[in-house]
């Protein structure tokens, strides 16, 4: 802003919002101070750069006004997790399926992790049809983002809300 802009020469707007044309970056400055207010840099990748005359604090406040307002509409999606083991009965199943079911009604996603123990790890491939199950009692309301692989001693599978 004022002297801090270097370039020779700007696209000048003035204070009402008017196009007042490509001035040198003095001239600029000089409108800027007959007028008692600041001169800005609004789009320095521009060419050439284009400069607003403006009251710098209001723009600040303006600034951070429309960055609050966007951080209130953005949607925080998080990710719950979901731990199962390979010998789960029924039962247990049905109630983590109920557990998912609700995090996935609330708008999150959920990471369903099938973890190995010892022995447990070499029936790794005959355990799949858990993660499966899983997904196929979701299917109404969920769809498998991604879907299940290995990673160290677990199984994991990621599952979304349908559009």
């Amino acid at each position: 802003m004022n002297e801090q802009i270097r370039d020779k020469e700007v696209r000048l707007i003035g204070e009402n919002g008017e196009q007042l044309g490509i001035v040198s970056a003095k001239e600029a400055q000089r409108l800027a101070r007959e007028a008692e207010l600041d001169l800005v840099k609004v789009a320095p990748m521009a060419k050439p750069p284009v400069c607003k005359i403006i009251d710098y604090g209001k723009y600040r406040y303006e600034q951070a006004r429309k960055e609050k307002e966007a951080r209130k509409k953005q949607k925080v999606i998080e990710i719950k997790e979901v731990r199962l083991s390979p010998n789960i009965e029924e039962n247990d199943l049905n109630t983590k399926i109920s557990a998912a079911r609700k995090f996935i009604q609330k708008g999150n996603k959920v990471k369903v992790t099938l973890r190995f123990r010892g022995r447990e790890m070499s029936h790794m491939n005959n355990s799949r049809h858990i993660l499966e199950d899983f997904a196929g009692q979701l299917s109404d309301i969920a769809v498998v983002d991604k879907p299940s692989k290995v990673e160290g001693r677990s199984l994991v599978m990621f599952l979304s809300e349908k559009r």
